[in-house]
């Protein structure tokens, strides 16, 4: 018997053996997929935004930028701007929208942009031309000041150009009354 007790004690440790390596096996392998699942929380990647920049820049076209940047990114993403550009008539620090357009207007010096024609915004018949009239001309339009011609000549860049006399209604702080004042006066 001494050796059946041998055989049956060997058994009892590889059996032990087995189901001791079988329990560390499922541990170790419930700690790896707990490990896995607690990196698995991976940090989203910014998401792209394309806008358009244009205006007095070096070298206009569109830019692709990590959402939650500035308008001053895209600037310099197209080169910075150049020597003619009005950068105080544009906030450098709005963050950007995906399909923006981003405009760098250009300096106007001297109140005048076409030094060599003073009259461009007037017709023959004395009609001012609210898409071609600068600050200084506006400026004779009754009831149009120093700011309220800045306004014009500023929607007229950002906007494009008035396709009727009745656009003029859309710039901030011209009205019903105030448009029926300068009706006759102006043309596009």
């Amino acid at each position: 018997m001494p050796m059946f007790k041998k055989s049956l004690l060997v058994l009892l440790v590889l059996v032990l053996a087995a189901f001791g390596g079988t329990m560390y096996g499922y541990y170790a392998e419930q700690q790896a997929i707990a490990l896995d699942e607690g990196t698995a929380e991976r940090a989203e990647t910014p998401r792209s935004i394309v806008v358009y920049v244009t205006g007095e820049v070096k070298k206009p076209g569109l830019v692709t930028l990590a959402e939650g940047q500035r308008v001053a990114d895209a600037v310099n993403a197209v080169g910075g701007v150049i020597e003619t550009a009005d950068i105080d008539r544009i906030n450098m620090a709005a963050f950007l929208e995906d399909g923006m357009q981003v405009r760098v207007p250009e300096r106007v010096v001297g109140g005048s942009e076409r030094p060599q024609n003073a009259s461009a915004g007037k017709n023959t018949e004395g009609q001012i031309n609210l898409n071609t009239a600068n600050e200084k001309e506006l400026q004779e339009l009754p009831g149009i000041g120093p700011a309220m011609s800045a306004r014009i000549v500023e929607y007229r860049e950002t906007n494009g150009a008035f396709q009727n006399i009745e656009d003029i209604k859309k710039v901030r702080g011209i009205g019903a009354a105030k448009f029926e004042k300068l009706k006759d006066r102006v043309t596009i």
